[in-house]
């Protein structure tokens, strides 16, 4: 890896947020590196559902979230 003179300025904040990704033995590069790859990374993936099964898996959720609606009501008419 080729080493630059440059440096940037970064707020306290973002220095904070910055260590606490850092894993053992990472630069600040490395975590910035890592970071922007796994946004790439994720971005990489959308539209590769068919409309039709991001239909079915949009209607299981919702079957799921009124199913744990109901759950939650029966528990609390329970108490």
């Amino acid at each position: 890896m080729v080493t630059a003179d440059e440096q940037i300025r970064v707020s306290d904040t973002v220095k904070r947020e910055l260590d606490r990704r850092r894993r053992e033995g990472e630069s600040y590069n490395d975590v910035l590196q890592r970071i922007l790859e796994d946004d790439r990374d994720l971005l990489a993936g959308f539209g590769r559902w068919s409309d039709e099964h991001a239909d079915r898996v949009r209607e299981a959720r919702e079957k799921s979230k009124q199913k744990s609606k109901e759950r939650m009501h029966r528990l609390a008419d329970n108490e």
